[in-house]
Parts: structure tokens; sequence; C-alpha cells
């Protein structure tokens, strides 16, 4: 398998804590080291207004690139609820990523979906070191 896709539905979370640019923005900036990753680039969170006359309700998206792949939010104030997503090449702690999540945001209860992604992936990229590099050298070779 290429690596995990965890998607968390929080509910009952602090509205106010969710609503919050530099609350959430600093929990996409902290979050890659406690799940043992590395950021590839810095958190990217936008504000979405209440829209008039829309189901819009407002509410922060936002996601960080990781050298391992990525995490994705999207709060709903209004309804008190967050969509989190982990997909990652490596594998990670799926109870203290969703512990960490509830914790921080006050979630009463959580909806957690598990993918295992690009299972016929793995034949290019191999979790095996010894066959990771049998691999890389034989296309080394081929450049040439």
């Amino acid at each position: 398998m290429f690596g995990p896709h965890l998607t968390l539905d929080l509910y009952g979370c602090d509205k106010e804590k969710i609503n919050d640019y530099d609350f959430v923005h600093n929990l996409l900036s902290e979050m890659p080291e406690m799940l043992g990753m590395h950021k590839f680039s810095a958190p990217q969170l936008t504000k979405i207004p209440e829209m008039p006359n829309s189901f819009d309700k407002g509410g922060l998206t936002g996601f960080v690139i990781l050298v391992e792949s990525h995490l994705a939010i999207h709060t709903f104030p209004a309804d008190s609820f967050v969509s989190f997503d982990i997909f990652s090449c490596k594998y990670f702690s799926e109870d203290s990523a969703t512990k960490y999540l509830m914790e921080k945001f006050g979630a009463e209860r959580v909806e957690l979906n598990r993918l295992e992604r690009g299972r016929d992936f793995v034949k290019h990229y191999p979790r095996n070191v010894q066959k990771a590099a049998i691999i890389a050298k034989k296309e080394r070779v081929l450049a040439r």
C-alpha cells in the first residue's frame, strides 16, 4: 500500500476555536511534527465569509503540504463541525491524531474513515528498503 488516508469528521466542536484563524493556523503548523512528519510549505488558510442567501455560513479552509503528503481542514463554526484529512505515504498513529484533534477542538464525537491509497502503486515505491535500492540502481543504469 502507498499509504493511509484518514478522514475525521468532528462534531460538537468549540465554535470559537474552529473559527479562530490563528488557532487553526497554529494547529496546522504544529501537527506535522506531532505526527512525525515534515512540512514542505507553510500552512495555507483562508477565512470563508458567510454568504447571504446561501447555505455557506462561513468558516476556515486550509491545508499544509507535507514531504509525506498533506493535511487539510474545513471548519463550519455555525454547525460546530470540522472536517479534517490526513494523507501520508508514512504510517502514523491514527489514535494519537484523533485524540489530538478532538482535544484541540473540544469535539464531542468523531466519525473516522480510513482508506489505504495506491495499492498497485507500491510496485514503484516499495516499503522494503532493500527492494527500493535495487529498483533505484536499475533505473540509474537505464538512465545512462
